[in-house]
């Protein structure tokens, strides 16, 4: 059953923490202990551009029954914060059987997707206890929604609000994270048991509406899938400096950054970033014997993309978690074609022999920003304020976004009422856009601004012509 949720459409928000309002069409499910559970597809951003693409994934997400014959769920006990992982088990050693494979193959960390048909979803949870890593969940909403206003060339992910009982997820994933976390992984161990004794005691969490909904029933987080392959340090940097302010300047150091921070024609700033990114033996080694004109564009251009997005969302921890996914590119009458380069071979009759293999950035890990306790190190290491090159189209709808929230706009009450956002984290957003419109204002009006990052027709013609931009009219 589908409900399509209507409200007021300037409603100011009074919640001083985030919540369960959110606003979109809902996918009700029931629990097996009869609580009600809701995937909602949230209301679509207005003016944001949606692919066919975006909109089946989403539909996806929300057609996923957590309680289904064919459906397993196992904890995320890798990296720093816990998750949940939503396979598909219709076919393999356990179709059909989730209660073994849950038993099983959840064990295997990692490696039960192996076991499994395939990856439905990771479902993410908000958690910013002692000793845990830092996450919130309607960050994950922000990034998809907002990159798709951009119409960014950056790959984000689509993701979808989820609700679920919390005595289910406290049996058949927390408590079964916590003992399989053990205490090799710290962080996420600590998220795991903030989890299972929250779920035994919601008031145990604060704020309590950051993780469960009103009626204390339920949690409530993302879901979202985490296409690609983690870069090295030729795009993640080497983090020789420690954890904060010292990774993400070792962030800029990195071929691609350098390039943007270099106020020359485009050819030049990639030379020189290539030159001088290379005299770090890591980064050489990590960057490869070979990297061509058209991928430095795209990675300059998607990098530049990255760094607003964290800079307006206050992104405490982007250095080290870029991943990307490789395509083969090619000219095929005058139009830019491209396959994805697991599948296919240059010369193997589906790509032509020519062509290249390109990099593309995924911007899968977005879950620490949007609340105001975060550290927004895109700002405070002046990520901003060193870019040199951009793009003209990126650069028109940031003046275009800080109209309509400095205005409170369409945007501004999309934003202040259908992601469940607190009022602090709403002015947060609008502030830091309000920066970074004054930022990339001032390098225009400098003449510091060059803007000529489009690698769709760098690949096809060379052309470097950079457009022109009136600075104040975007």
């Amino acid at each position: 059953m589908r409900l399509v949720l209507i409200f007021a459409a300037f409603v100011i928000p009074t919640a001083v923490v985030a919540s369960d309002a959110v606003q979109g069409v809902a996918t009700v499910y029931q629990s097996p202990n009869g609580v009600t559970e809701r995937c909602v597809r949230i209301t679509p951003l207005p003016g944001a551009e949606y692919s066919t693409d975006d909109l089946d994934d989403e539909a996806a997400f929300c057609s996923i029954n957590f309680y289904a014959a064919d459906v397993a769920l196992c904890p995320k006990t890798w990296s720093t914060s816990p998750g949940m992982m939503v396979y598909d088990i219709s076919e393999g050693p356990y179709a059909n059987d989730r209660a073994a494979f849950e038993r099983n193959a959840c064990k295997e960390g990692k490696s039960a997707k192996d076991l499994a048909k395939d990856n439905l979803a990771k479902f993410k949870v908000t958690m910013n206890q002692k000793g845990t890593s830092g996450t919130f969940a309607p960050s994950s909403l922000l990034y998809y929604h907002f990159s798709r206003h951009f119409d960014m060339t950056v790959k984000v992910p689509v993701a979808v609000w989820r609700s679920m009982d919390k005595e289910r997820h406290a049996t058949e994933v927390a408590k079964p994270g916590l003992a399989i976390s053990g205490n090799h992984a710290r962080m996420n161990h600590e998220g795991w048991r903030w989890l299972v004794e929250s779920e035994a005691n919601p008031a145990r969490y604060s704020p309590t509406d950051d993780l469960f909904t009103a009626d204390r029933s339920s949690i409530y987080g993302v879901m979202v899938l985490s296409p690609g392959h983690r870069y090295g340090s030729e795009i993640n940097g080497t983090r020789r400096s420690g954890w904060g302010k010292g990774q993400n300047r070792d962030f800029q150091e990195t071929p691609a950054f350098l390039a943007l921070r270099t106020k020359a024609p485009l050819r030049d700033a990639i030379a020189r970033g290539l030159s001088e990114g290379r005299k770090d033996s890591t980064i050489s080694k990590d960057l490869g014997p070979d990297v061509s004109e058209e991928q430095m564009v795209y990675w300059m251009r998607e990098l530049s993309e990255i760094v607003l997005l964290d800079f307006i969302f206050s992104q405490q921890d982007r250095v080290g978690n870029i991943d990307f996914t490789p395509y083969y590119y090619w000219a095929e009458a005058g139009d830019l074609e491209h396959k994805k380069a697991k599948h296919h071979e240059a010369g193997d009759g589906t790509v032509p022999a020519d062509a290249q293999l390109i990099r593309r950035t995924n911007l899968n890990d977005n879950d620490a920003g949007g609340r105001v306790q975060y550290a927004n190190f895109a700002k405070s290491t002046q990520m901003l304020e060193k870019l040199r090159h951009f793009d003209a189209g990126v650069y028109q709808k940031l003046m275009a976004l800080d109209a309509d929230l400095q205005s409170q706009g369409p945007i501004y009450q999309w934003t202040a009422n259908s992601l469940g956002l607190s009022d602090g984290e709403v002015s947060q957003v609008v502030k830091n856009t309000r920066l970074a419109t004054g930022i990339l204002q001032e390098s225009c009006r400098r003449g510091d601004l060059i803007f000529d990052l489009n690698p769709k027709s760098f690949f096809l013609t060379g052309d470097t012509t950079p457009d022109y931009v009136d600075c104040d009219a975007g």
